[in-house]
């Protein structure tokens, strides 16, 4: 967890020279006035962005046409005083509030703490949360919210997991049977409900938690090694792992290897891998990745804790290069975060004032797109409405770094379109049924608060997740 700097590399599959076309980098009109971090997406469509390694966060809110790049900022509460983390837990939860947890770094400090606190949006406030028995320390840890809506945070020094009780702020010890500590590893959530996670001090072995048996057993062989062991005074590192919509999980090594897990395809009941391709030579990961509408998924690598990063998007098949942001010749790719946005662009974000928005070059499959089976046509502002239908929590978690920053979007928004005037409104949604992936003709839900001061009559309603809409309902606003 020890890291020459403060703020690292990752990507996959079969490496192609082929450079990809029609992607585009464009720089938010209104700078950052901070060291922009972790961004994490409220449920009201809003962007939660923290100022690096500070305890000050700042909200961007799309323009009236729901542009991110014309978004305005505005500074939000602080965090409870002395927590400033830098690599620490995190998730936005099924009430809309956000989660904080732990920090390799406090205010620049390597500390390694276990201060934690949640934002209430609607307080615009935030309350600090005891840490679970016996953990003295926190750091940089791996988290999930479960598909129950529980978050689940994993002790990078020893092979514990708690579950959090955001009522009563009471945590619960669950999940026995880890081979290896958590230490650099990242969670990500299977279709089924499980986690699997990268076993970075266990060879090329893989687990996964069992949701239903709330145990942890063998995910198979990597095949090739992935974490990076030994070297520059630190402990092993790791790349993200994205779940894709055909099933796979796409994990970015920090030994510049990458293979593929197959989760539902059962060889013992553990599923089993495929080794991808290795990275150009010099690079590696320990960085961010995030899931594209159209399946690809969007990586970036450098060298080992090291400038220029160099960015590619897997497609499935290929590794291919494509463009990277302005800072990419001088940034470290461990400097990097990615945020999956409700326009199915990518926030980028590298500790500067420069915040990057991505726009890929493909679409996204209309199988995968939420349905909206069930809603009011006629809302009412300032009250609160029911949603049901198809696929309301996307294909995938959508962005995931690992241990350092977790920024999943797997929750459905409601987006409201003036018919008139073009104007876009976010409705806060809150309440999901549930907060897997991936549940495909299993119906869900959701509940949503009609902004008070947007305009009446007729617009267009759509659910939005990982940045891929349904099909827009005819609604009348009263």
């Amino acid at each position: 967890m020890v890291r020459l700097r403060v703020w690292a590399p990752a990507c996959f599959v079969f490496l192609s020279a082929l450079s990809v076309v029609g992607q585009s980098w464009t720089p938010l009109n209104n700078k950052a006035t901070f060291g922009a971090g972790t961004a994490l997406l409220l449920t009201d469509g809003t962007v939660m962005v923290q100022n690096t390694d500070a305890g000050e966060w700042w909200k961007l809110t799309p323009d009236s046409f729901g542009s991110y790049v014309n978004g305005t900022w505005a500074q939000q509460a602080t965090l409870p005083s002395g927590y400033g983390p830098l690599y620490y837990a995190s998730a936005v939860l099924p009430d809309g509030r956000l989660i904080v947890e732990g920090g390799e770094y406090n205010f620049g400090s390597q500390i390694e703490t276990n201060m934690g606190a949640i934002y209430d949006p609607a307080a615009n406030a935030w309350t600090a949360i005891t840490p679970p028995s016996g953990w003295s320390n926190i750091g940089d840890a791996p988290s999930v919210v479960l598909p129950n809506g529980t978050f689940m945070l994993a002790n990078p020094f020893t092979t514990q997991t708690v579950l959090f009780n955001a009522s009563t702020f009471a945590w619960t010890s669950v999940g026995s049977g880890k081979a290896d500590s958590f230490s650099e590893e990242g969670m990500t959530l299977l279709p089924n409900g499980d986690v699997m996670v990268v076993d970075t001090e266990n060879g090329t072995h893989a687990e996964r938690y069992n949701i239903n048996l709330k145990r942890w057993g063998s995910a198979g062989s990597t095949i090739v090694p992935l974490p990076y062991n030994g070297g520059l005074g630190i402990v092993p590192e790791l790349g993200p792992a994205i779940l894709r919509p055909d099933g796979t999980v796409f994990v970015a090594g920090a030994t510049g290897n990458t293979s593929v897990y197959y989760p539902s395809a059962s060889r013992a009941g553990t599923g089993f891998w495929v080794p991808g391709p290795v990275f150009p030579t010099g690079l590696a990961a320990d960085a961010p990745g995030a899931l594209l509408p159209d399946g690809n998924v969007l990586c970036d690598s450098s060298p080992f804790f090291g400038a220029p990063s160099t960015f590619f998007e897997f497609d499935g098949f290929n590794l291919n290069s494509v463009p990277g942001p302005p800072n990419a010749a001088s940034d470290d790719s461990y400097f990097g975060r990615m945020l999956v946005l409700p326009t199915g662009q990518i926030l980028f974000t590298d500790g500067s004032g420069d915040v990057e928005i991505y726009t890929a070059a493909g679409s996204y499959n209309p199988a995968w797109a939420p349905v909206i089976a069930s809603v009011s046509t006629s809302i009412t502002r300032g009250a609160t409405y029911g949603i049901t239908g198809l696929r309301f929590n996307g294909m995938s978690q959508g962005a995931a770094y690992g241990d350092d920053a977790q920024m999943a979007t797997n929750y459905p928004l409601v987006r409201i379109t003036n018919n008139s005037t073009g104007h876009v409104f976010y409705a806060k949604t809150h309440g999901h049924s549930t907060m897997a992936v991936a549940t495909g003709n299993r119906f869900v839900s959701t509940n949503f608060d009609v902004p008070g001061g947007m305009e009446t009559g007729a617009s267009t309603l759509v659910v939005v997740a990982n940045g891929i809409p349904s099909g827009g309902v005819a609604v009348t606003v009263n």
